[in-house]
């Protein structure tokens, strides 16, 4: 039984065709179903309270206090560190429905503040006329219906769009930017209630149906609190988008516009991954080679503190980006603390930034000719940057090779298929099937041009889509060595469809399934040698660290031996 009190199928993985196969892995890999089916929120952030199915009793204590903990980073508008504690929790209790539920309503929420820290999003969409907004709401309708993987009710995508109502009634972000944030707060729990009574498992026959609800709602709230209707229509298209799997979103322009350039692999910025963690800053996960913040000075570890003397100590990654991006050739002011504590500040100036699928590719062993590769993602430019690497190696006195695909969370099915087609000469790469026959495809090998020497294959449990077609591949191939820790077990394709007013829709159209027919949606693949490694600690790409990692460790040790590496 779902939250809402009846009976679905669980919707599918993804895949796609409208502009190009696109594999990556999502935000977060727990399920959004079968969760409680009451609304376990209050109005009142400081009197959240949990009600739900007991553990065993040895551990009760454990579980009251995680959800404790979650509840206080909700409380504190922490949606990203709310959304870390539970998933870790859920490790621990998989199958605990308040923690279920804890994560997807953290989840929710974060969806909500970035929506309202888009400016794109307030810009183009925020100002839709309410005959517009409709419009925009039957076109997602119309694509859901006909390419999503699997069929969705309207009942099961108004039930999404009213809980997403639900909850941004009782989201500062929405609340502020709405000018609704001092309604009293009586009026904003009656609006809830009355959603929850009313609406919550409501059946709904059809997208005339749908439109008719969601009016219906957003003139009601309108009387009751004065709420404009076309920021509650957008709560319908935006949430009942959530009715679908983890990979399938609505895209306001901007980010449809930040997924083609990552498609592209250029973009306009300083080239640096970033995540905020409250009280320390922007915390600096990547930065890009040949990149402004490389030259400039930034290294991984680092924390942004000021962004154009704004404090970011505490603010969410969403609103630190808006402030560090720009137009090309423009600067911003950085003051950052280094990894040993010392405070630096600079100036950087905006431009255009090439993102390497292969940042690093060097011998490690030259008595052995062992070569190695990292491969970061899959892009347009992924398959000439390939076979740039492989000649330099080769040049270099490369015999065998360590390719690396830990981290890196997928990209297009294409670029996956014509790399492999470097390595495999003959036989099915990887197949597709979707709910239509144009997603049905299967991709093969050509002998001509394929090297042929012995490979190990680091694999970890971020390697994701893309990276899991090159394992599954390799694997049933029996084409090398896998080594590492099981991959993510996102299994699905999706499709990127532009609709009105430069937004996109991502939808999930198809599963992939490795040459033996085989699909590792939600279990991943197992390596056919387990590493130990903190799943926490990162992936380091230079020659000192990859020298001391245990993974590269022990794919040295596996590449002496060619008979542990298996060949065709």
């Amino acid at each position: 039984m779902s939250k809402f009190g009846y009976h679905l199928k669980e919707p599918s993985r993804e895949s796609r065709r409208g502009w190009t196969d696109l594999i990556g892995r999502p935000a977060s890999r727990n399920g959004l179903f079968t969760i409680l089916a009451i609304g376990l929120l209050t109005i009142g952030w400081n009197s959240l309270e949990v009600v739900g199915v007991s553990p065993t009793e040895a551990s009760v204590t454990e579980v009251r206090q995680a959800i404790n903990e979650g509840a206080a980073f909700e409380r504190s508008r922490n949606w990203s560190d709310a959304i870390i504690h539970y998933r870790d929790s859920l490790e621990l209790w998989p199958d605990h429905e308040e923690l279920k539920y804890g994560l997807r309503r953290a989840k929710f929420h974060m969806q909500i503040d970035r929506r309202y820290t888009d400016t794109s999003y307030k810009k183009e969409l925020m100002n839709l006329s309410e005959r517009h907004a409709i419009e925009l709401l039957d076109e997602v309708l119309y694509k859901i219906h006909g390419h999503y993987v699997d069929s969705v009710s309207s009942t099961y995508f108004i039930a999404h769009g009213t809980e997403s109502i639900y909850l941004a009634l009782n989201n500062e972000a929405f609340l502020e930017e709405n000018g609704i944030f001092n309604t009293g707060m009586q009026q904003l729990k009656q609006s809830r209630k009355m959603l929850f009574d009313q609406y919550w498992n409501k059946p709904v026959n059809g997208p005339d149906e749908v439109k008719q609800i969601v009016l219906e709602v957003a003139d009601r709230l309108n009387r009751s609190t004065g709420i404009k209707k076309v920021p509650v229509i957008l709560e319908y298209v935006f949430g009942g988008c959530n009715s679908l799997d983890d990979y399938s979103a609505y895209l306001t322009p901007g980010k449809l516009s930040d997924l083609y350039s990552n498609i592209e692999g250029e973009f306009v910025g300083l080239g640096i991954e970033m995540k905020s963690e409250v009280g320390k800053g922007v915390h600096l996960v990547n930065v890009l080679p040949e990149s402004p913040a490389e030259e400039g000075g930034l290294l991984s570890g680092d924390y942004i503190t000021h962004i154009d003397q704004v404090d970011v100590l505490n603010k969410p990654t969403d609103e630190a980006a808006t402030l560090i991006t720009g137009k090309q050739g423009t600067r911003v002011h950085l003051r950052w603390k280094t990894t040993d504590g010392s405070e630096k500040t600079g100036y950087f100036t905006r431009r255009e930034v090439k993102v390497k699928s292969i940042p690093f590719a060097e011998i490690l062993d030259s008595k052995s000719g062992i070569g190695y590769i990292r491969l970061a993602g899959f892009q347009r430019t992924t398959a000439e940057e390939f076979d740039a690497a492989l000649m330099k190696l080769k040049r270099e006195g490369m015999k065998s090779l360590i390719w690396d695909v830990r981290g890196n969370p997928g990209g297009l099915l294409t670029a996956a298929v014509e790399v492999l087609d470097r390595l495999i000469d003959r036989g099915v790469l990887v197949s597709t099937k979707g709910r239509t026959n144009d997603q049905n495809w299967t991709y093969s090998a050509h002998s001509l041009g394929t090297w042929n020497f012995p490979i190990v294959l680091l694999i970890d449990g971020n390697s994701a889509s893309a990276s899991e077609i090159v394992a599954g591949a390799i694997r049933d191939h029996q084409r090398g060595t896998l080594v590492g820790r099981k991959s993510y077990g996102k299994w699905s394709v999706q499709s990127i469809y532009p609709v009105s007013h430069s937004c996109g829709l991502r939808l999930t159209t198809a599963k992939f399934y490795s040459p033996n027919g085989h699909n590792h949606s939600e279990v991943g693949v197992e390596p056919d040698v387990f590493v130990e490694r903190d799943k926490k600690e990162p992936v380091r790409v230079n020659r000192d660290a990859l020298m001391s990692d245990a993974d590269v460790l022990k794919a040295l040790e596996l590449l002496q031996d060619t008979q542990l590496t298996r060949t065709p």
